[in-house]
Protein backbone atom coordinates (compact mmCIF):
# COMPACT_ATOMS: atom_id res chain seq x y z
CA UNK A 1 0.00 0.00 0.00
CA UNK A 2 2.66 2.41 0.83
CA UNK A 3 4.78 1.40 -2.28
CA UNK A 4 1.50 1.92 -4.23
CA UNK A 5 1.30 5.50 -2.37
CA UNK A 6 4.87 6.21 -3.61
CA UNK A 7 4.09 5.23 -7.45
CA UNK A 8 1.59 7.83 -7.36
CA UNK A 9 3.19 10.78 -5.66
CA UNK A 10 5.43 10.17 -8.71
CA UNK A 11 3.61 9.44 -11.46
CA UNK A 12 2.05 12.85 -9.92
CA UNK A 13 4.83 14.53 -10.03
CA UNK A 14 6.20 13.61 -14.11
CA UNK A 15 2.64 14.65 -14.86
CA UNK A 16 3.28 18.07 -13.11
CA UNK A 17 6.78 18.52 -14.69
CA UNK A 18 5.35 17.74 -17.85
CA UNK A 19 2.87 20.03 -17.95
CA UNK A 20 4.78 22.98 -16.83
CA UNK A 21 7.26 22.09 -19.13
CA UNK A 22 5.01 22.52 -21.81
CA UNK A 23 3.73 26.01 -20.39
CA UNK A 24 6.93 27.34 -20.25
CA UNK A 25 7.69 26.35 -23.75
CA UNK A 26 4.71 27.91 -24.72
CA UNK A 27 5.11 31.22 -22.79
CA UNK A 28 8.13 31.77 -24.61
CA UNK A 29 7.23 30.49 -28.09
CA UNK A 30 4.48 33.02 -28.22
CA UNK A 31 7.08 35.83 -27.64
CA UNK A 32 9.07 35.03 -30.34
CA UNK A 33 7.92 37.99 -32.25
CA UNK A 34 8.97 40.87 -33.89
CA UNK A 35 6.78 44.38 -33.74
CA UNK A 36 7.84 47.23 -35.68
CA UNK A 37 6.20 50.31 -37.37
CA UNK A 38 6.69 51.30 -40.67
CA UNK A 39 6.01 54.92 -41.91
CA UNK A 40 4.05 56.03 -44.84
CA UNK A 41 4.34 59.53 -46.21
CA UNK A 42 2.94 61.55 -49.80
CA UNK A 43 2.76 65.22 -50.66
CA UNK A 44 0.00 66.33 -53.10
CA UNK A 45 -1.92 69.44 -54.27
CA UNK A 46 -5.38 70.06 -53.22
CA UNK A 47 -8.30 70.06 -56.06
CA UNK A 48 -10.83 71.87 -54.49
CA UNK A 49 -11.51 75.47 -52.90
CA UNK A 50 -13.66 76.94 -50.95
CA UNK A 51 -13.68 80.85 -50.39
CA UNK A 52 -16.23 83.04 -48.90
CA UNK A 53 -16.97 85.82 -47.54
CA UNK A 54 -20.21 88.31 -45.93
CA UNK A 55 -21.62 91.28 -47.18
CA UNK A 56 -22.67 93.27 -44.77
CA UNK A 57 -24.86 96.73 -44.32
CA UNK A 58 -26.28 99.00 -42.05
CA UNK A 59 -29.06 101.01 -41.83
CA UNK A 60 -32.10 102.90 -40.15
CA UNK A 61 -35.09 100.63 -42.04
CA UNK A 62 -34.78 96.91 -42.78
CA UNK A 63 -35.80 97.71 -46.58
CA UNK A 64 -33.08 100.03 -47.09
CA UNK A 65 -30.26 97.78 -45.70
CA UNK A 66 -32.18 95.19 -48.05
CA UNK A 67 -31.33 96.86 -50.95
CA UNK A 68 -27.78 97.39 -49.95
CA UNK A 69 -27.30 93.90 -49.63
CA UNK A 70 -28.90 93.20 -53.23
CA UNK A 71 -26.85 96.17 -54.90
CA UNK A 72 -23.47 94.81 -53.15
CA UNK A 73 -24.75 91.20 -53.89
CA UNK A 74 -25.24 92.12 -57.86
CA UNK A 75 -21.48 93.16 -57.89
CA UNK A 76 -20.13 90.06 -56.28
CA UNK A 77 -22.15 88.69 -59.00
CA UNK A 78 -20.94 90.14 -61.82
CA UNK A 79 -17.49 90.69 -60.44
CA UNK A 80 -17.40 86.42 -59.95
CA UNK A 81 -18.40 86.12 -63.94
CA UNK A 82 -16.62 88.47 -64.99
CA UNK A 83 -13.32 86.16 -63.42
CA UNK A 84 -14.62 82.99 -64.96
CA UNK A 85 -16.25 82.00 -61.99
CA UNK A 86 -19.26 79.99 -62.97
CA UNK A 87 -22.39 80.92 -61.83
CA UNK A 88 -23.54 77.13 -60.52
CA UNK A 89 -20.30 77.53 -58.41
CA UNK A 90 -21.79 80.19 -56.27
CA UNK A 91 -24.59 79.89 -53.20
CA UNK A 92 -25.59 83.01 -51.67
CA UNK A 93 -27.44 82.18 -48.00
CA UNK A 94 -30.18 84.24 -46.74
CA UNK A 95 -29.55 87.52 -44.70
CA UNK A 96 -29.38 87.74 -41.48
CA UNK A 97 -31.10 90.73 -39.41
CA UNK A 98 -29.98 92.09 -36.18
CA UNK A 99 -30.89 95.27 -34.47
CA UNK A 100 -28.44 97.38 -32.86
CA UNK A 101 -28.59 99.66 -29.94
CA UNK A 102 -26.32 102.21 -28.25
CA UNK A 103 -25.28 102.23 -24.82
CA UNK A 104 -26.77 105.40 -22.99
CA UNK A 105 -25.47 106.87 -19.97
CA UNK A 106 -26.51 109.74 -17.12
CA UNK A 107 -25.01 112.91 -16.76
CA UNK A 108 -22.87 111.10 -13.99
CA UNK A 109 -21.46 108.42 -15.96
CA UNK A 110 -24.08 105.52 -14.59
CA UNK A 111 -25.60 103.56 -17.55
CA UNK A 112 -29.04 104.40 -17.84
CA UNK A 113 -30.20 101.99 -20.69
CA UNK A 114 -30.05 101.56 -24.34
CA UNK A 115 -31.07 103.11 -27.57
CA UNK A 116 -31.93 101.25 -30.99
CA UNK A 117 -29.64 103.13 -33.62
CA UNK A 118 -30.37 100.71 -36.68
CA UNK A 119 -30.31 97.55 -38.91
CA UNK A 120 -27.23 95.27 -39.76
CA UNK A 121 -27.59 93.03 -41.82
CA UNK A 122 -24.77 90.35 -43.14
CA UNK A 123 -25.58 87.57 -46.32
CA UNK A 124 -22.81 85.15 -46.31
CA UNK A 125 -21.72 83.64 -50.01
CA UNK A 126 -19.47 80.74 -51.22
CA UNK A 127 -17.55 79.81 -53.86
CA UNK A 128 -16.66 75.80 -53.97
CA UNK A 129 -14.78 74.85 -57.52
CA UNK A 130 -12.32 72.68 -58.53
CA UNK A 131 -10.59 75.21 -60.47
CA UNK A 132 -8.20 76.40 -57.63
CA UNK A 133 -5.94 78.30 -59.09
CA UNK A 134 -8.76 80.55 -60.41
CA UNK A 135 -10.87 81.12 -57.13
CA UNK A 136 -7.06 81.61 -55.35
CA UNK A 137 -6.80 84.94 -57.51
CA UNK A 138 -10.27 85.83 -57.20
CA UNK A 139 -10.06 86.01 -53.22
CA UNK A 140 -6.91 87.83 -53.47
CA UNK A 141 -8.21 90.49 -55.88
CA UNK A 142 -11.26 91.13 -53.81
CA UNK A 143 -10.24 94.63 -52.94
CA UNK A 144 -11.26 96.06 -56.71
CA UNK A 145 -14.86 95.30 -54.73
CA UNK A 146 -13.99 97.35 -51.81
CA UNK A 147 -12.98 99.91 -54.25
CA UNK A 148 -16.56 99.45 -55.76
CA UNK A 149 -18.25 100.47 -52.42
CA UNK A 150 -18.98 96.55 -51.54
CA UNK A 151 -19.16 96.56 -47.45
CA UNK A 152 -17.61 92.96 -47.73
CA UNK A 153 -15.47 90.33 -45.22
CA UNK A 154 -13.57 87.97 -46.97
CA UNK A 155 -12.11 84.73 -45.34
CA UNK A 156 -9.02 82.91 -46.67
CA UNK A 157 -9.78 80.29 -48.87
CA UNK A 158 -9.76 75.85 -47.69
CA UNK A 159 -8.00 73.80 -49.49
CA UNK A 160 -9.22 69.98 -49.76
CA UNK A 161 -8.44 66.70 -51.91
CA UNK A 162 -11.50 64.77 -52.91
CA UNK A 163 -9.71 61.30 -53.46
CA UNK A 164 -8.29 61.86 -49.92
CA UNK A 165 -9.64 57.74 -49.73
CA UNK A 166 -6.80 56.49 -52.65
CA UNK A 167 -4.13 58.40 -50.59
CA UNK A 168 -5.03 57.00 -47.76
CA UNK A 169 -5.59 53.24 -48.72
CA UNK A 170 -1.91 54.11 -50.91
CA UNK A 171 -0.50 55.36 -47.53
CA UNK A 172 -1.54 51.86 -45.63
CA UNK A 173 -0.12 50.01 -48.45
CA UNK A 174 3.19 52.28 -48.01
CA UNK A 175 3.41 51.79 -44.11
CA UNK A 176 2.68 48.42 -44.29
CA UNK A 177 5.78 47.32 -46.79
CA UNK A 178 7.67 49.92 -44.63
CA UNK A 179 7.10 47.89 -41.94
CA UNK A 180 8.05 44.59 -43.11
CA UNK A 181 11.13 45.35 -44.87
CA UNK A 182 11.90 46.73 -40.78
CA UNK A 183 10.94 43.43 -39.65
CA UNK A 184 13.08 41.68 -41.97
CA UNK A 185 16.04 43.25 -41.38
CA UNK A 186 15.50 42.77 -37.77
CA UNK A 187 15.16 39.33 -37.91
CA UNK A 188 18.17 38.65 -40.29
CA UNK A 189 20.41 40.74 -37.84
CA UNK A 190 19.13 37.67 -35.20
CA UNK A 191 19.75 35.22 -37.50
CA UNK A 192 16.14 34.46 -38.29
CA UNK A 193 12.99 35.01 -40.45
CA UNK A 194 9.65 36.67 -39.99
CA UNK A 195 6.93 34.36 -40.28
CA UNK A 196 2.82 35.59 -40.50
CA UNK A 197 1.65 38.52 -39.35
CA UNK A 198 0.23 38.31 -35.60
CA UNK A 199 -1.58 41.59 -35.61
CA UNK A 200 -1.71 44.76 -37.26
CA UNK A 201 -2.80 48.21 -35.54
CA UNK A 202 -3.12 51.61 -38.02
CA UNK A 203 -2.14 54.68 -36.46
CA UNK A 204 -4.04 58.12 -36.97
CA UNK A 205 -4.42 59.52 -40.47
CA UNK A 206 -2.40 62.96 -40.26
CA UNK A 207 -2.64 65.64 -42.81
CA UNK A 208 -0.78 68.68 -42.56
CA UNK A 209 0.49 71.65 -44.68
CA UNK A 210 3.99 70.44 -46.91
CA UNK A 211 6.62 72.04 -45.38
CA UNK A 212 4.91 73.45 -42.43
CA UNK A 213 5.81 73.01 -38.69
CA UNK A 214 2.55 71.63 -37.38
CA UNK A 215 2.29 69.42 -34.70
CA UNK A 216 0.69 66.44 -35.58
CA UNK A 217 -2.81 65.75 -33.49
CA UNK A 218 -4.09 62.74 -30.80
CA UNK A 219 -6.93 62.61 -32.91
CA UNK A 220 -5.73 63.21 -36.30
CA UNK A 221 -4.88 66.94 -38.00
CA UNK A 222 -6.65 68.04 -41.54
CA UNK A 223 -4.76 70.56 -42.21
CA UNK A 224 -7.23 72.99 -44.92
CA UNK A 225 -5.34 75.92 -44.70
CA UNK A 226 -2.68 74.78 -47.41
CA UNK A 227 -2.79 74.49 -50.97
CA UNK A 228 0.08 71.72 -51.07
CA UNK A 229 -0.59 68.76 -48.24
CA UNK A 230 1.54 66.10 -46.46
CA UNK A 231 -0.46 63.07 -45.69
CA UNK A 232 1.08 60.38 -42.80
CA UNK A 233 0.28 57.52 -41.36
CA UNK A 234 1.93 54.72 -39.25
CA UNK A 235 1.15 50.92 -39.11
CA UNK A 236 1.97 49.01 -35.91
CA UNK A 237 2.82 45.44 -37.42
CA UNK A 238 3.81 42.43 -35.47
CA UNK A 239 5.20 39.01 -37.12
CA UNK A 240 5.36 35.67 -35.75
CA UNK A 241 9.35 34.75 -35.95
CA UNK A 242 9.83 31.41 -37.54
Amino acid sequence: MKNSKYLVLGLAAVVCAFVLGRAYTYKYRVQDTVVVTGLGETEFTSDLIVWSGVLTAEAQNVAAGYAEIEASKKKVQEYLAAKGVAAENVVFEFVNVDKQYTPVYNPNGSWAGQRFSGYQLRQRFTVESGEVEKVETVSREISSLIAQGVSIEAYAPNYYYTKLDDVKMGLIETASADARTRAEKIAANAGTKIGRVASARMGVFQITGANSNEEFSAGGSFNTSSRTKKARITMRIEYRVK
